[in-house]
């Protein structure tokens, strides 16, 4: 039997190596990690990540071929592949704060791996990290090597989108594995191969060298997230001229050059991925002496928060210009639909706002918790405090709850039970206060049926 351990229990190497174990019968898959809260959850009958499809995999093979420890070290020993899946966040303070990705984790985890293995490892880099971390990597496991003991190292970078993940490990689009280009690295790398194609054909595992491998994930997501900061930017130029921003999407998504995807205007993206991999790609640039292509990438990122602003500044212009004691109603808090992930959320930096406007802000999403919304609108940063939050927000149990006496409802996340066809708008105009404003920053309603019914409606590239 194979022996793989995860390294980190989060959001990349729970649901991925959970996979494994579900494909791979005969492969004993252990994810570790030093927080026994989230081991606990792994154990338990509720998870601690949210992801349609993934209870059924976990529940299925945990305690077979799939175990949830806090006992690293051994799992180390055990293991003949390390995947190392652990946070790799902006840093906060220091050379590169706000930009680089603070890679102590990584480093950490290598250090763990070179002092406590017996025997010889392929160790796996899974976190998303800026090109060349392998050779940070290598040089640790190298000086901790021995004739005994050898360490092989490989990127195999994660394309998972939240909300999406068991289908994006069962029929990915691609698995990349990079390796040195060696007769050890190449024989590394196989191994790797043997265990995706179980269940993923031959042509869509790709193999390449080490620094491609983890520049690709960085290109892949600054690609996907400039076309959402191209069409947001269309978006404003439909609302000055009155052109529509979805029958703009459409003609140039027709383009086979260009296709549809992720040409979907909305308040700006967000996720765990998309900002931090751009700015850890700006801050790579500028390491390298690059700086018209730091400056083209950093643009993404201010288009990004350049969106989330202009919308909540229209929510306060169509509000006679005070939103001051009013009751706005927040739709969804995750920062997409079918996840309770709310990393760089937009309904962050308009909840923040409005609550400086002296706004009451009432707060409903299905998966995201009340204490999650408030360790977020309470983060340094985010400009507001636990005092603030404790007197502006409230957060409801349900989208009726949340809209009841509002001035205004605000269209966040776009979760399915907020379409016309699951929520009874006529029973939440009924309650709302009038005029009864609806601000769709997500393009998932029908507005002139909304107008039918009496709402004063304002979406998101599309003129009033």
């Amino acid at each position: 039997m194979v022996n793989i351990c995860c390294i980190g229990a989060g959001y990349v190497g729970g649901p991925s190596c959970a996979v494994i174990a579900y494909q791979c019968h005969d492969v004993k898959v252990t994810i570790v990690d030093l927080n026994q809260a989230r081991i606990d959850a792994w154990n338990s009958d509720e998870l601690p990540i949210y992801e349609p499809g993934l209870d059924e995999i976990v529940f299925s093979r945990r305690g077979k071929n799939l175990f949830f420890t806090t006992e690293v070290d051994q799992a180390i020993i055990d293991a003949d592949l390390i995947f190392v899946s652990v946070n790799t966040p902006t840093k906060k303070s220091g050379m590169g704060a706000g930009y680089a990705a603070d890679l102590a984790y990584i480093e950490n985890a290598t250090r763990r791996i070179a002092q406590v293995a017996t025997s010889s490892k392929v160790v796996i880099e899974k976190s998303t990290v800026p090109c060349r971390t392998a050779q940070s990597m290598r040089t640790i496991l190298e000086a901790n090597s021995s004739k005994d003991i050898r360490f092989d190292i490989l990127s195999n970078p994660e394309f998972l989108a939240e909300g999406t993940a068991v289908k994006d490990l069962t029929n990915p689009d691609r698995v990349l594995i990079g390796c040195l280009q060696t007769p050890e690295g190449f024989a590394a790398q196989q191994k790797l191969v043997d265990i995706y194609t179980r269940w993923i054909p031959q042509e869509r595992v790709i193999t390449m060298n080490l620094w491609s491998s983890e520049l690709s994930k960085l290109a892949a997501n600054a690609l996907l997230a400039q076309r959402i900061s191209s069409i947001n930017a269309l978006s404003a130029i439909c609302e000055a001229t009155g052109a529509d921003v979805d029958e703009v999407a459409y003609a140039c998504g027709t383009d086979s050059r260009i296709g549809p995807k992720f040409l979907k205007a909305s308040v700006g993206f967000g996720g765990s991925c998309f900002q931090k991999d751009i700015l850890n790609l700006v801050y790579l640039s500028e390491q390298l002496y690059l700086p018209e292509v730091a400056a083209y990438w950093k643009s993404v990122v201010t288009m990004n928060e350049y969106q989330k602003m202009r919308f909540t500044h229209r929510i306060v212009r169509t509000l006679f210009n005070t939103v001051t004691f009013k009751r706005i109603a927040l739709l969804g808090f995750a920062f997409k639909k079918d996840t309770g992930d709310t990393r760089e959320s937009a309904a962050i930096t308009l909840s923040s706002y409005l609550i400086q406007e002296r706004a009451n802000v009432a707060i409903y999403d299905p998966k995201v918790s009340a204490k999650q919304i408030k360790m977020d609108l309470t983060e340094p940063g985010v400009g507001t405090n636990e005092a603030e939050v404790d007197k502006h927000v409230q957060v409801c149990s349900s989208a009726y709850e949340a809209c009841a006496g509002a001035d205004a409802l605000v269209i966040c996340t776009e979760w399915d039970e907020f379409k016309m066809e699951h929520l009874d708008y006529q029973k939440i105009f009924e309650k709302m206060q009038k005029p009864a404003f609806i601000f769709d920053g997500r393009l998932i309603l029908d507005a002139p049926k909304l107008r039918e019914i009496g709402f004063r409606v304002e979406t998101i590239g599309k003129s009033a």
